[in-house]
């Protein structure tokens, strides 16, 4: 027979509730055949050629009874996906071909919608199993005998769990998959049922998918990292022309794979532990499968690693073998998703080169017989001689019960093995009808699981009485007794009283139960359709007394897993929509949906977080992880970046050693943690696990504890910097004052007097710029407080150096002194290095490193001596002169209130979040422009409009000091008028009188805001608008003294820049230039 290739289909879906938070854009296109995705980023379409594209985004409408129906002729519902695929494949089943479909895509992308259905939606899996019956049905050949038998199960971790069997105390006994020379592989003592109509299949699938669902839940295992492969074995028995009894044979593999996220997405990438080692390894080797038979395909001769994975084992038939076989790729219409729709795609265009080979299975039923026999023969022979060639002597032995298994059933009659299945069935349904009858007369509660099609299948019924919920309960049969096994249950959890009419839940002991996202601690009456969390991860919804209940209410779509979520994250006082920046006008701005999707995916976080905890409390690890968001405007030197990204903070409680996980990378850690703790149970406690292989563990690496940004705007007019900034952690929270210099030198690293000023900073173009840098200290480092043993240093990146420039290491120090100093030289400035001082801050990261192991400290081998990593001198104009130790002693001392300064700094600290919007505002256009001078922001700081010469982060002492020592006076004065020290003091003093008033309204607000309730969120919200007024008059405030100030400060250079050029009448421009800026002054 001529080779048939794969067929594949893609199919897009709506958008789902996180991408719809991010206001995401559809990226998907469909023309034809023909899908196309569009880069979010750049623009750039990626097109591929497929057998079927199906659009499923939108236009359609859901009717009364939930089934979805199309709007326009675009739309592709359920009934054309099983017309194009499905109906193929029944069709090939009954001409006696194997026939495969299987579903690939990431989790989330629709997979299981399109396989097995949503509700009304049936998928492809009900749809063909009915319609086969159908034709059964229909079929008028009495001599032709139609036989079909079903099976059901799941993979994961590389292990076979058969769903038709329940689970022993919760957990599965896994299969092992043998081989057959002549027929493949197949898995050893699954169990397959035999059925007569579309009814006991529907039964059998509810009762794997209940199986899978304890298990998932008992196992901590997530479906949407399993495989589920539904077999349907049909046999056509009948007389051939020759009037021999021919068997034709079919089967039909119907696959839902598990999700095909990528190592980024999924964690692996950075991560030291690789997710797809163990948990999803049969995926990624189904990948190389596909990839190894599309090289065949184009005649290349390359090895296909079948053996490689579980998976690839039982669909080697399906892959290049004797089937026909069809691809369908569920895809994500969003531009978040914008990776993984690609590699989908990508995987869907490699899968439709490979070429399969199938044939008819059709056999007389007698050679069949007589072939199995005189293979045991042979087998017996090989166990009885010991040579097994090739194969195990457990292979061997299976492989001879499996045979005399199939001449068993050929030699039973079909209508008795019916007769066995349906007297099981039949048992299996009485049961059904009365636990269907407990559910319509009396309250019950059911499980709420994080994939929809797992919701709803566990129910536990409440019937009169007191019922106890806990782990372990000994007599299963009790149904005033419900067994739970998840994380967190203890052996008597919570008591339940039915009692006239009335349902109230009681917590035993300490034990955590959440109704409505609230924690118990006393007797709690439940109402219908309330939230019931046992645990950490045992999450149900109650349904209450009959006459509460609702024939039009949909509890399983309304309160799903996300809504649980949401309403946890509320309690838990992460639900206010400040706690992201998120305006409160309830647009749809870019920056809002970024960041409702980081809420999202913060709040979605929030029970992982609290699984893995539990996790490790219960394996006594000590490990403590707690869920952050990163706010990333500390690693921009432009301060402009405005994302959040969520992270996971690991502590380990005993050591204090501290790491910071990216979101990705803790996902990744959850499941290796779960797997972990499966083996923990499955040992009784008794596990030794490897260092390198713990999930818990990690080697002790440096903590990026906060950032400050060192405006250099001043540095553009000659005007040095000397002050101290608040150092900011990703929280926003402070973690330290660094002190910091970066003063104009000449090329011997001597001070630059005031009189090297500029008001025009194209004035340094093409000439030659000194820049000494010195980082004298950090002061209150919280890393430190919490840890003695803890150690920090500075790191800091200079334009376009190619590499960084770091502190010494200092060790126990709350203040610690780094006492470093590094010269830069830029022997010709350029228009970039200008813009780069107009518009940059100099970003000086402060890290945290910390003790390994049970040492006290590591040795720092710099011996406290400063470090500078000098850039390649070649690669840039930019070059590093000198090192040197800058000693305590000659630390300056302020000419003006220190105590002021220390003041101020603190309360604008304290007010830093209610200033950043208008900090933002005078940095996009609100500047001023008195005397041709541009407006500096102060970030950081009071984050008020300046002038340029103090430079972006300084206060006003630190100005102050700066323009006294830094003038170099060895010259003595440059008239015999007030000195520019004089009139910059004046001018200093007026100012600090002048926004006297703001320093007492600054102090106020802050002692308003001591006294406020933080449990109250109503008054905080009051406070907060408040003190939003407050700070708007403040800000008006001080940008009319700074401008004030400015603009004499202008006058004065002006004028001393006319006195040097005047040099006849020194004197007299001298007092000149005093009058005048008194008179300025004065008006």
């Amino acid at each position: 027979m001529p080779d048939d290739s794969v067929k594949v289909a893609v199919r897009v879906r709506p958008f789902n509730q996180r991408e719809l938070a991010a206001n995401s854009k559809c990226v998907v296109s469909m023309e034809g055949n023909v899908t196309s995705l569009t880069n979010p980023d750049n623009g750039k379409v990626h097109t591929f050629a497929y057998d079927y594209s199906y659009w499923s985004h939108d236009g359609f409408q859901e009717n009364e009874e939930g089934l979805n129906t199309p709007t326009n002729d675009r739309y592709a519902d359920q009934t054309v996906v099983f017309n194009d695929l499905g109906r193929g494949v029944l069709d090939n089943a009954w001409q006696g071909y194997n026939a495969a479909l299987f579903a690939y895509g990431q989790t989330g992308s629709g997979k299981s919608y399109s396989m097995i259905g949503y509700g009304a939606n049936k998928g492809i899996v009900p749809i063909t199993c009915n319609e086969l019956f159908k034709a059964i049905n229909s079929n008028t050949d009495t001599t032709k005998q139609l036989q079909v038998s079903f099976s059901m199960l799941e993979i994961y971790n590389e292990q076979v769990r058969d769903l038709l069997v329940k689970p022993t105390k919760g957990a599965f006994h896994a299969l092992k998959v043998r081989q057959n020379p002549q027929t493949g592989f197949y898995v050893d003592g699954l169990k397959t049922v035999p059925v007569r109509d579309y009814k006991q299949i529907e039964h059998l699938t509810d009762q794997g998918t209940l199986n899978r669902t304890t298990a998932s839940t008992n196992m901590n295992a997530t479906s949407s990292r399993s495989h589920m492969v539904i077999t349907l074995k049909f046999k056509q028995v009948y007389n051939n022309e020759n009037g021999e009894n021919t068997t034709m044979s079919s089967e039909i593999n119907l696959v839902d794979l598990a999700g095909s996220e990528r190592a980024k997405a999924t964690g692996a990438t950075g991560d030291r532990l690789k997710e797809g080692s163990a948990i999803n390894q049969s995926l990624s080797m189904l990948g190389n499968v596909i990839s190894a038979l599309a090289d065949q395909s184009m005649g290349k001769n390359v090895r296909v690693p079948y053996r490689d994975s579980v998976l690839t084992k039982l669909l080697q038939n399906a892959l290049g073998g004797n089937s026909k076989t069809i691809m369908i790729a569920a895809l994500s219409p969003a531009g978040i998703n914008f990776e993984e729709t690609l590699s989908t795609l990508r995987y869907a265009d490699r899968a439709k080169k490979i070429k399969n080979k199938a044939v008819v299975n059709e056999s007389p039923t007698e050679r069949l017989i007589r072939e199995l026999r005189e293979e045991n023969a042979k087998l017996l022979n090989m166990m009885k001689s010991g040579r097994n060639v090739g194969s195990s002597d457990a292979d061997v032995e299976s492989l001879y019960k499996e045979n005399e298994r199939q001449m068993q059933e050929m030699d039973q009659t079909w209508e008795h093995r019916l007769l066995e299945a349906r007297e099981e069935w039949e048992k299996s349904q009485r049961l059904d009808r009365q636990e269907s009858s407990d559910y319509e007369h009396h309250p019950y509660i059911q499980n709420v699981n994080e994939d929809p099609h797992l919701s709803g299948i566990i129910k536990h019924v409440l019937l009169e009485g007191t019922t106890v919920v806990g782990k372990g309960l000994v007599d299963g049969n009790d149904k005033h007794r419900i067994d739970l096994a998840g994380l967190g249950i203890h052996p008597e959890h919570a008591y339940v009283s039915n009692s006239k009419h009335k349902m109230t839940l009681t917590a035993v002991g300490d034990s955590r139960i959440l109704v409505n996202g609230k924690l118990i601690t006393k007797a709690t009456k439940l109402h219908h359709q309330d939230r019931v969390i046992f645990g950490t991860n045992s999450l149900f919804l109650y349904i209450g007394f009959t006459n509460q209940r609702s024939a039009a209410e949909d509890s399983k779509g309304k309160y799903n897993y996300h809504y649980f979520q949401a309403e946890l994250a509320e309690s838990q006082g992460f639900g206010d929509r400040g706690m992201l920046g998120l305006t409160m006008t309830g647009d749809n701005s870019a920056h809002d949906a970024l960041m409702r999707l980081v809420y999202h995916d913060f709040t979605s976080l929030l029970p992982s977080v609290a699984e893995v905890n539990e996790i490790s409390q219960e394996m006594n690890r000590g490990i403590r992880f707690e869920p952050l968001i990163k706010n990333l405007t500390s690693h921009d030197a432009r301060g402009r970046d405005m994302t959040k990204e969520v992270a996971v903070r690991v502590t380990d409680t005993e050591t204090n050693q501290v790491w910071i996980w990216s979101a990705d990378t803790f996902v990744n850690r959850r499941f290796l943690i779960k797997d972990l703790y499966q083996k923990f149970l499955d040992s009784d406690g008794d596990l030794t696990v490897q260092q390198a292989a713990d999930p818990f563990w990690d080697p002790v690496e440096d903590v990026l504890l906060g950032t400050c940004h060192v405006w250099l705007m001043s540095l553009a007019y000659l005007m040095g910097i000397n002050d101290e900034f608040e150092v900011q952690n990703d929280q926003g929270k402070e973690e330290g004052s660094m002190s910091v210099k970066i003063l104009p030198c000449d090329k011997k690293g001597k001070v630059l007097g005031d009189d090297s000023m500029t008001l025009d900073p194209s004035e340094l173009l093409g000439k030659r710029l000194d820049l000494l840098v010195i980082i004298k200290q950090c002061r209150g480092v919280q890393w430190i407080r919490e840890e003695s043993r803890r150690g920090v240093y500075c790191m800091f990146d200079f334009f376009d150096c190619p590499t960084s420039f770091q502190t010494k290491t200092v060790w126990h120090n709350i203040n610690t002194k780094f006492s470093f100093q590094k010269q830069f030289s830029i022997k010709t400035v350029t228009e970039e290095f200008l813009a780069y001082l107009q518009t940059n801050a100099l970003l000086l990261q402060v890290w945290g490193t910390q003790a390994s192991g049970d040492a006290e400290v590591r040795v720092d081998s710099l011996n406290d001596q400063p470090v500078g990593i000098r850039p390649n001198l070649s690669s840039s104009s930019l070059n590093s002169l000198s090192d040197a130790s800058v000693s305590s002693s000659n630390d300056e001392e302020p000419l003006m209130g220190r105590e002021f300064s220390d003041d101020l700094r603190k309360q604008a600290i304290f007010n830093q979040r209610q200033l950043k919007e208008n900090e933002r505002v005078k940095k996009t256009g609100k500047r001023l422009h008195h005397h041709h001078l541009q407006s500096v922001d102060l970030p950081g700081r009071l984050r008020a409009g300046s002038v340029p010469a103090y430079g972006a982060p300084q206060n006003s002492q630190a100005r102050e000091r700066s323009a006294s020592h830094i003038v170099d006076t060895s010259n003595g004065p440059e008239n015999s008028g007030t000195s520019v020290d004089g009139q910059i003091g004046k001018l200093l003093k007026t100012f600090f009188h002048d926004i006297k008033p703001v320093q007492v309204t600054m102090k106020a607000m802050q002692e308003s805001y001591e006294q406020v309730d933080l449990n109250d969120l109503e008054a905080m919200r009051t406070h907060i608008l408040q003190q939003q007024e407050q700070v708007t008059g403040l800000n008006k405030q001080l940008t009319t003294s700074l401008t004030s100030l400015r603009s004499h400060l202008s006058l004065i250079i002006r004028s001393k820049r006319q006195s040097r050029l005047t040099t006849d009448s020194q004197d007299q421009n001298g007092m000149g230039d005093q009058m005048q800026t008194q008179i300025a002054w004065g008006q």
